[in-house]
């Protein structure tokens, strides 16, 4: 407070400074300004000649300055120097016209010389002045490189805690255990147990791991220090090392405190990559990270908490007991959570009593919280836009649609032909999918583009589920086969088109997922190829992958033989099944969007062939 005060003063006094300079200045321009009156030069001859004529009113002389006034002036408008003597002695005849004469005044003399010396005294006053304080900040500055730009979140923020979080008890249990550990050390001591050095918070994007975070520092009433991994960083080596211990010093004056450090893989990669020197900024910081959170110094009282969405990166000594003892898995939210979340997001918005959020909890499955809150803010918003005084389902499930799969572009102009070609793909689609006995149902088929797609044929799983065997994968790569399939049946050879660019790619990757990571190939069943993407750039220039040359042969063989599978079991069911799919395009034509239980109605004739079954 006090060197802020300073601060202040200091702005004051330079402020005033400058004004001083100005006005000064300023001043010595007017008056010189005054001084220097427009009089015309005449030659002293010339004064004399007209004077002895009796064309002049009067004569002002100061010195050697003579200053003429003509008859019917009022003020002298003309100047001349005589030479030395007086202006008698110059020819003037006595009585010719008036004649005033005045002492010469020094003091313009005098302040002109002080102002010549004390203008660039104040000028290289000024200079220096500024480049002090220029000078100063950059010292200050420079000492406060290494410092650490951590946040300390007192009594005066906003607190969160833990009952304003819905879902994830299981993590919320986890972390008020650290909580109450600060709180009341001695129910824990007395039973021997340790307070955890590091605790780590592992999940998806969205999923809530800052706000954990914040609840933590809400209910712990202990300082709390929050700084994001890549704030450690700098280019020059050893800035980050000293950031940590700077860092650390801070929260160890403040015991017991809570560190917090958000994306800590942003220096907490795996080491070793045996390129790069020793000198790399990022290992220093890391190790300056290792030495404070378990080094020779005990019982700091210090506790770290740390997120990422890429534990599989970190290095191993971070994991390890002792540093990060304890990991906390914050999930994705289950269908109550999910119900629970959007609850709280919106509380305190005018939503119609009409509003089904169980609906709505059950149809975002895989979401994350942002994504529920991000619902709900869009859904106040097309409230707002349709000029309603409180949300509606159909603004629900429009806010839904558009962040799940984008938003719909009805202004987009497309012709018949691509109309009609769209409908069938996506026709193909539905009826592939509704057909296959391990496929989710269908939620809505679609024509209108949104997004970057030309239409969408929407699967939704009809509950949560954790695993998936391998007849769900083959009918998910049987049901993206069927858009072009329909088209092929429809154009022939012609229906092979970029329209199902977006499939082929998902299907692919599916497939390659299906050989490679999940042990699902037919030829290489139970075996895993997993290779790892986390390691540093320069790691995986050196690594080469974990499988072979003629094993990389079978796995893109399995791969194809995975799509060519799919490919023949949508050609089969659609040839089995012309009717619904023609009806179902005919209905998308007139309709352009047809729900869950209309696509129900239309395809309740549509069967499986015999032929399109897994019978492994």
């Amino acid at each position: 407070m006090n060197k802020g005060k300073k601060m202040d003063k200091q702005k004051v006094i330079a402020n005033s400074a400058f004004w001083l300079i100005v006005i000064v200045f300023g001043g010595l321009f007017l008056y010189s300004g005054l001084l220097s009156e427009s009089l015309k030069e005449v030659p002293i001859s010339d004064v004399v000649a007209r004077a002895n004529e009796g064309k002049i009113k009067q004569i002002e002389i100061q010195g050697n300055d003579v200053r003429v006034t003509p008859k019917g002036e009022n003020k002298p408008t003309e100047r001349s120097v005589k030479e030395a003597g007086t202006i008698y002695e110059q020819g003037l005849e006595q009585g010719k016209t008036k004649v005033q004469v005045t002492p010469i005044d020094n003091s313009g003399d005098i302040f002109w010389n002080l102002a010549i010396i004390l203008i660039p005294t104040l000028g290289v006053a000024a200079f220096f002045m500024f480049m002090m304080r220029s000078a100063q900040g950059q010292n200050n500055q420079a000492m406060s490189f290494g410092k650490s730009k951590a946040k300390l979140y007192g009594e005066d923020k906003k607190k969160i805690h833990f009952d304003d979080i819905a879902g994830n008890e299981n993590a919320k249990q986890d972390l008020y255990e650290v909580v109450d550990f600060l709180k009341n050390p001695k129910k824990y001591l007395k039973m021997g147990a340790k307070i955890p050095k590091g605790v780590l918070m592992v999940g998806n994007p969205g999923t809530g791991k800052t706000m954990m975070a914040r609840a933590v520092a809400g209910e712990a009433k202990v300082p709390f220090f929050s700084i994001s991994g890549s704030e450690f960083m700098e280019m020059f080596v050893g800035v980050g090392a000293s950031r940590v211990r700077d860092l650390f010093s801070k929260a160890k004056k403040n015991s017991p405190a809570i560190i917090f450090i958000d994306e800590i893989d942003a220096v907490g990669r795996k080491r070793g990559s045996g390129m790069g020197g020793g000198h790399d900024e990022r290992e220093q910081t890391l190790n300056q990270i290792l030495v404070e959170m378990d080094g020779f110094e005990k019982d700091t009282g210090v506790i770290v908490l740390a997120a990422t969405n890429r534990a599989d990166v970190l290095d191993p000594a971070l994991l390890r007991p002792g540093r990060f003892d304890r990991r906390v898995d914050i999930a994705l939210p289950e269908r109550k959570d999910r119900l629970a979340i959007l609850k709280v997001h919106f509380k305190g918005k005018p939503v119609d009593e009409t509003v089904d959020l169980e609906s709505l909890a059950k149809k975002t499955t895989g979401s994350a919280g942002a994504d529920l809150a991000n619902i709900a803010n869009e859904a106040a918003i097309l409230a707002a836009r349709n000029n309603r005084s409180k949300i509606t389902n159909e603004d629900l499930t429009e806010a839904f649609e558009k962040v799940a799969i984008g938003p719909e572009r009805k202004s987009k102009v497309i012709s018949e032909e691509e109309r009609e070609s769209t409908a069938y793909h996506e026709a193909g689609h539905a009826v592939v999918g509704h057909v296959l006995p391990d496929s989710d149902p269908v939620h809505k088929v679609t024509i209108i583009p949104r997004g970057r797609t030309g239409g969408v044929t929407w699967f939704l799983p009809p509950e949560d589920k954790s695993y998936s065997n391998i007849y769900e994968y083959k009918d998910i790569l049987a049901r993206a086969m069927g858009g072009r399939q329909a088209e092929i049946m429809l154009y022939g050879e012609a229906g092979v088109s970029t329209g199902a660019s977006s499939d082929l790619r998902s299907a692919t990757n599916v497939a390659r997922n299906m050989v490679v990571e999940l042990g699902m190939g037919a030829g290489l069943r139970d075996q895993v190829f997993h290779q790892e993407e986390g390691g540093m750039f320069f790691d995986r220039m050196t690594q080469e992958r974990p499988y072979s040359e003629r094993t990389a042969e079978k796995i893109d063989e399995e791969v194809a033989d995975l799509i060519k599978e799919s490919v023949k079991r949508a050609a089969i069911i659609l040839k089995a099944n012309k009717k619904p799919l023609e009806d179902l395009t005919k209905a998308l034509l007139e309709k352009e969007t047809i729900d869950e239980d209309e696509v129900n109605e239309i395809l309740k004739g549509a069967k499986l062939p015999e032929e399109a079954k897994l019978h492994n």
